[in-house]
């Protein structure tokens, strides 16, 4: 199995649990309980003899960009109906089958609302264990907020979708919200309207439309 660095490394982004949970609108505790019980203790030691966060400092977690797109593929799917024990048994038949570390950041990952495949070499691995090939459809939330690179690989994340000016890349800003098409912080432009400064202003500041500056403010504002 080839590794893909998973601790802090350039390009690879860098969340804490206070991202992952406003990125993802997940419970913060939530997030926390299941980067511990899930993806540290029963595949970050599997498969590393490590853990798949790292301490940012004494007191914060973190995890980068690929752990962050994997959690939106785990939450998602529960959200459809799907129990965590069948999640985390489908992962772990993908990654005996592919290889891969991290097969819920890809395109290929598939569903049919209740049971989860995935697309390797023109075939459809059935991640219950079986041969089976039933109707699927792909996870929309993908279609709608990810953006995949050539090897199929999460690569741009939109946390409120494609069709807002808001984008997570870690390639840009350590892989913290910026304004899509810019290497622009939105945290930034929110700071500065909440001191008081006009939207016009910011907007010729920054060379940006007022659409562009009102998702920054309202990205932040809904997370708050």
């Amino acid at each position: 199995m080839k590794a893909i660095a998973h601790k802090n490394e350039l390009g690879y982004g860098i969340y804490t649990m206070p991202d992952v949970s406003r990125l993802l609108n997940i419970d913060r505790r939530k997030v926390t309980r299941y980067i511990s019980e899930y993806w540290d203790e029963r595949m970050g030691k599997k498969l590393f003899s490590d853990t798949y966060s790292w301490r940012a400092n004494s007191r914060c977690k973190a995890v980068n960009f690929f752990v962050l797109i994997e959690l939106f593929s785990f939450f998602k799917l529960q959200e459809m109906g799907v129990k965590a024990k069948r999640i985390l048994k489908a992962r772990n038949i993908i990654v005996n089958e592919t290889g891969l570390e991290y097969p819920f950041a890809s395109s290929e990952l598939l569903t049919d609302g209740k049971k989860i495949l995935y697309k390797f070499q023109g075939d459809i691995i059935d991640a219950d264990g079986t041969s089976q090939t039933n109707f699927i459809q792909i996870i929309e939330s993908f279609v709608s907020k990810v953006d995949f690179n050539e090897a199929k690989l999460a690569q741009r994340f939109f946390p409120f979708g494609k069709d807002r000016n808001i984008v997570v890349d870690p390639h840009h800003q350590f892989g913290q919200p910026v304004i899509k098409g810019t290497n622009i912080n939105a945290e930034v432009i929110y700071s500065m309207y909440k001191s008081g400064e006009p939207l016009s202003s910011l907007s010729i500041l920054y060379d940006l439309t007022e659409n562009e500056i009102n998702d920054a403010i309202n990205f932040y504002r809904t997370a708050a």
